[in-house]
């Protein structure tokens, strides 16, 4: 189903040698993550390449990502502007329309102190991707910063989304959500995702479980584990739900599961096992893996 792709997470310097053999499985897409920078890449070369493995698959490049400190630029992420600017420039080489990101932060600082920033830095870069007929969509994930002090991300939660939608109102700049971040944080995904699913341009396969009888028993201070990464399938969300919710908004987008995060299945021998698992569930959770043909 080209309306609802789902695919995988691969990165550029480790896993894109498996696209062959992911499109013979059944993936349908691939987000490609750079990590904080493209330095010493060849991006032309390698969408080249990408493209020659995708060949008669029917399968495409959903997003490129960059996951660094825009807002710090210094140690790893002295190279991440220009990593965005190359992206972004070079999506269309790929054929994709999504640019993966942090919204970053000044660290040490907090959300409200590092808005003049980011307006400054994304203000430009959004005008950049609409010129490029892509869209940017900022990850949810709290890096282990808070609301008053971190070092990677400040689209941490729901107001800080609003912050930053004020500071850059165009809806060329949008989130990149999973369900995950938001257990993280012991918050219900699917109010969120009812109310900001409009402005949600790219979605990641991966879920949490959270155990709420160690919480009962301990609380959240103290050392034993209360929550882990999971792969789709193996998670406390219903995809069910998530996936019904994203296409009666009209969103068109793709599903690329996040792997080598679940504790279970994160070594080599299992990471696949399970990734296939998702990919069949997340298939027959958007209503299954063909379409009738008249």
């Amino acid at each position: 189903m080209t309306d609802l792709r789902i695919g995988t997470l691969l990165e550029a310097r480790r896993t894109l040698q498996h696209i062959p053999a992911l499109t013979q499985n059944g993936f349908e897409c691939f987000e490609i993550s750079f990590n904080e920078s493209t330095s010493g890449l060849d991006l032309p070369e390698i969408a080249k390449r990408v493209k020659d493995d995708l060949a008669d698959s029917g399968a495409v490049i959903s997003s490129l990502g960059i996951y660094a400190n825009i807002l710090d630029g210094t140690g790893i992420h002295a190279d991440s502007l220009r990593s965005m600017e190359e992206i972004i420039d070079c999506s269309h080489l790929f054929g994709n329309d999504v640019i993966s990101c942090f919204a970053g932060r000044v660290p040490g600082k907090s959300v409200e102190e590092s808005l003049p920033k980011f307006k400054e830095l994304f203000t430009p870069l959004v005008q950049r991707a609409k010129d490029n007929g892509v869209k940017l969509a900022m990850e949810n994930c709290n890096m282990g910063d808070t609301w008053h002090t971190g070092k990677w991300n400040i689209a941490l939660n729901p107001l800080a989304w609003e912050m930053i939608f004020n500071e850059v109102p165009d809806e060329a700049l949008g989130l990149e959500w999973e369900p995950a971040h938001q257990l993280t944080s012991l918050a219900d995904p699917i109010p969120q995702l009812r109310k900001w699913v409009k402005r949600i341009h790219h979605v990641h396969g991966k879920d949490a479980t959270i155990a709420w009888d160690v919480i009962r028993e301990y609380g959240l201070n103290s050392p034993v584990p209360f929550r882990w990464d999971r792969t789709p399938g193996f998670g406390d969300s219903n995809w069910n739900d998530i996936i019904t919710i994203l296409r009666m908004n009209g969103y068109k987008g793709t599903i690329d599961i996040e792997g080598f995060h679940d504790p279970v299945y994160n070594t080599l021998e299992r990471e696949w096992t399970a990734q296939l698992r998702a990919l069949e569930y997340l298939k027959q959770c958007r209503g299954g893996s063909r379409e009738l043909i008249l």
